[in-house]
């Protein structure tokens, strides 16, 4: 199977979808992130922790990692072990026109996923060995020059949707075993998310949550990686985002995710997405 050199930007430059096998000897180092579109993560070998919402994943050979739009996340990479994974990003567009088509919501998974909070998959090895196979057989027509091969590439990606989508739904409880979570912590993220714009100051959720604010801020950052305040602006600014993709307007995306300074809510955005609203919007 085709491999490739791993690229930081983490953005994605095709249409409907992409597919990356990648390696490395030395480990990269990713900073916590988020994407405007759909990931798959299917993890082959290495010695990793995957952050994702405050909760901690313990990955084995195999794990499967559904992230969506509004997901926080970032591998934590310990030396040792060659890292190597399969990413695959799927754009919204992908997934309505396989509704249209097939009359099937094949981001089910995924939403589900979100709202269990819950994004691991560990398929047994036979199912492991189905999956490796159906991945070559989308790389070796993607990078190939026969007619046809893009067809052939997302009839393979399609028949790999179904496969995760099942596998989803069939996992077995035991895996929750290499989750490392806070129950506190889940009930601040949840509200966080819920109550975007509103004022969450350390205080008022100290306050709110019966907690000293420095033991609710170390214990934050212990498990979702970040301070209160960067989660917040980024939850804010995906809220954003998701805004002017609809067609809102910059001020009124602005007021809506909770920022009261339009001149920083400017400042912040090119710094989280690396461009202006205003660019964003000509792309969309």
């Amino acid at each position: 199977m085709y491999k490739e050199e791993w690229n930081s930007s983490q953005i994605m430059t095709e249409r409907y979808y992409e597919f990356h096998h990648t390696y490395n000897h030395v480990p990269p180092v990713v900073d916590f992130h988020q994407h405007s579109f759909y990931e798959i993560f299917f993890f082959l070998s290495g010695d990793v922790n995957y952050i994702i919402e405050g909760r901690s994943y313990k990955l084995r050979p195999g794990d499967i990692l559904l992230t969506s739009s509004s997901d926080i996340h970032r591998p934590d990479i310990r030396p040792g072990k060659p890292y190597e994974r399969i990413v695959i990003w799927l754009a919204n567009d992908f997934f309505d026109h396989l509704r249209d088509f097939y009359d099937e919501d094949f981001t089910a998974c995924f939403t589900d996923a979100a709202l269990k909070d819950y994004r691991l998959i560990r398929p047994d090895g036979q199912h492991i060995t189905q999956l490796r196979q159906l991945c070559s057989q989308i790389s070796r027509p993607k990078h190939g020059k026969e007619p046809g091969n893009r067809a052939l590439a997302s009839a393979y990606l399609i028949q790999l949707l179904v496969y995760i989508s099942r596998a989803y739904y069939d996992a077995p409880k035991s895996i929750k075993d290499d989750i490392t979570e806070n129950e506190k912590v889940n009930r601040l993220l949840a509200y966080l998310n819920q109550n975007l714009t509103e004022e969450l100051s350390l205080d008022a959720l100290a306050e709110k949550f019966y907690v000293s604010k420095y033991h609710l801020s170390r214990q934050f950052k212990q498990f979702t990686g970040l301070s209160l305040y960067q989660y917040i602006m980024k939850k804010r600014l995906i809220v954003a985002r998701d805004l002017l993709r609809g067609g809102s307007s910059v001020m009124d995306s602005c007021m809506q995710c909770g920022f009261n300074d339009y001149s920083n809510f400017l400042k912040a955005f090119k710094r989280e997405f690396g461009q202006t609203p205003s660019a964003f919007m000509k792309l969309r």
